[in-house]
């Protein structure tokens, strides 16, 4: 039996095949390219990739090169996970550096899926929270634990 979990049991998906990508620098950026390159973080709290939990799905991802916005919206394993705010967290520090500077990148809990909602998605946009919130050494830890593990 496991501790201290809040999702003990989730429901775990088969990965998706990878489709070759164009290596053009001057191509736009399209939501199946954010996806992956984001959807083999891990979760905070299980040995899965956010991919094999459906926490993030391409469909969850959106661009608009015109007004320079992406928005990826996440879909927590539970209501009341406390991983939220974490799993935001690694998204927006593995998507830190990855695009044009001119991209804005919002990072939302899809509506619905997460019992405090507003509050997640505030502190995931506020960009001294999210400062602030990275030099947490113990929570930097968990982040970079989420982002570079190779037991996937």
């Amino acid at each position: 039996m496991t501790l201290g979990l809040i999702n003990a049991n989730p429901v775990v998906h088969a990965k998706k095949e990878r489709i070759a990508r164009s290596d053009d620098p001057h191509a736009d950026v399209d939501p199946l390219e954010i996806y992956d390159y984001v959807r083999d973080i891990r979760d905070p709290e299980h040995p899965y990739s956010l991919e094999q939990l459906s926490v993030l799905s391409e469909e969850s991802i959106t661009v608009n090169e015109k007004l320079g916005r992406i928005l990826i919206m996440f879909t927590p394993t539970i209501q009341h996970c406390s991983m939220a705010t974490v799993i935001g967290l690694c998204l927006r520090e593995k998507l830190k550096d990855h695009f044009p500077p001119h991209f804005k990148v919002d990072i939302k809990v899809a509506p619905g899926s997460h019992a405090n909602e507003e509050s997640v998605n505030k502190q995931l946009n506020d960009k001294e929270r999210v400062a602030a919130a990275l030099e947490n050494p113990n929570l930097r830890q968990l982040v970079d634990e989420c982002l570079y593990s190779n037991e996937l």
